[in-house]
């Protein structure tokens, strides 16, 4: 019976520990950043660990965050938030996640969120991406290979 106890207790210790360092991390959508940037998640390139919390904050009208299709790691559902509403996802497998502000895609609105060790290279490969958002994209997954 001890050990049973004993066990217990390690596996909410632990479980408690992952909870109490997971991180919360907001992620402002913006019509214009203070760089002059046009429609723009701030900051555009997330670096986060797994278990944490990535809440996209309509911090302009307009705006919206969602999913990419066929730009989330395995095993991950999509997501889509409504317009002037903030979504929250917990990241919970190591990889790439496109994020887009499907208003504003095709003016550049993307983010990528990158978990844990990832490799971004064929991550655009075959996607269908307007030209701003892949041009800035292109610029993240770059200062991801650095």
């Amino acid at each position: 019976m001890k050990k049973f106890v004993l066990l217990i207790t390690t596996v909410l210790f632990a479980l408690s520990v992952n909870l109490l360092s997971a991180a919360e991390i907001e992620v402002k959508m913006l019509n214009k950043d203070a760089d002059g940037n046009t429609m723009v998640f701030e900051p555009m390139l997330i670096k986060a660990e797994k278990g944490d919390t990535v809440t996209f904050l309509p911090t302009e009208k307009g705006h919206m965050a969602a999913s990419m299709k066929g730009m989330l790691p395995e095993g991950i559902k999509k997501f889509k938030g409504k317009i002037n509403k903030a979504v929250s996802i917990v990241v919970s497998e190591d990889g790439l996640y496109g994020i887009k502000c499907t208003p504003h895609f095709a003016n550049g609105m993307v983010a990528i969120i990158a978990v844990g060790e990832v490799n971004a290279e064929g991550f655009l490969d075959g996607k269908k991406i307007p030209k701003k958002s892949k041009a800035r994209m292109e610029e993240m997954l770059a200062e991801l290979a650095n």
